[in-house]
């Protein structure tokens, strides 16, 4: 295995942890995109999901909180469940984009890609979790709890889709357009699983949903029993 130019010794060390998952994808992102390159990737890319289940899990435990009960159990499930069924329902898709675009990445490397994604993503909402627990004990809006978490996701996507954007852009003669669409495509995907699965906040009389809705009018929804609610509350007193 001959060494990459531009990496030092330290980004060619092995990933044989959780830990230094987390450690590599924070400080060397170079270093996870040179071991996927690698054969063998199969084990890093399994590591870095495990660890992306766990904070998912996690974090959906925080968004329980704000409700309790049911949710304490169902919010971890549907964050860390839906994330990875949105990175694995885009995965085709990235593929054949990436093909277009004239990258000769293999599916592997693909796939480990979206698993540093997720890990990334993941990882950054683990950070924002005490945060989000504050709010949660403290606030009875969901209005005002679904746009802090909504906030939280989007930083968290921002910092994902880079690290799959670097992959790409090392593959010299890759044109970035089909990269970019995919994106937008995941972005969407991802926004109507929080919608697919709901509710992550608030309660309701099932687990998961039995109207089918996009999530725009599913927000707009909410939005509107939220305040209706108040309005109520204000008359009542």
């Amino acid at each position: 295995m001959s060494p990459q130019p531009g990496l030092n010794e330290d980004e060619h060390a092995p990933i044989t942890s959780g830990i230094a998952a987390v450690e590599s994808i924070l400080r060397q992102p170079r270093r996870v995109l040179w071991w996927l390159q690698q054969s063998g990737s199969g084990r890093l890319i399994a590591l870095m999901v495990l660890v992306s289940v766990v904070c998912g899990a996690g974090y959906g435990a925080v968004i329980g909180t704000f409700s309790g009960g049911t949710q304490l159990w169902a919010a971890p499930l549907k964050v860390a469940g839906g994330l990875i069924l949105s990175a694995l329902i885009c995965l085709p898709s990235l593929y054949i984009f990436a093909c277009l675009s004239g990258s000769h990445v293999r599916l592997v490397e693909i796939l480990g890609l979206i698993a540093g994604l997720i890990l990334l993503m993941t990882v950054l909402l683990i950070g924002f979790a005490p945060v989000a627990w504050i709010f949660s004990q403290s606030t009875e809006s969901v209005t005002v709890m679904g746009l802090l978490h909504l906030a939280f996701w989007a930083i968290s996507t921002y910092f994902g889709l880079r690290f799959l954007n670097a992959g790409f852009s090392a593959q010299q003669g890759c044109s970035s357009g089909g990269i970019r669409v995919w994106m937008i495509i995941f972005v969407l995907a991802m926004l109507q699983m929080t919608t697919a699965v709901r509710p992550l906040i608030g309660t309701a009389d099932t687990v998961l949903p039995t109207e089918k809705k996009f999530f725009v009018s599913h927000w707009l929804d909410c939005i509107k029993q939220n305040k209706d609610s108040a309005q109520n509350n204000q008359t009542g007193r």
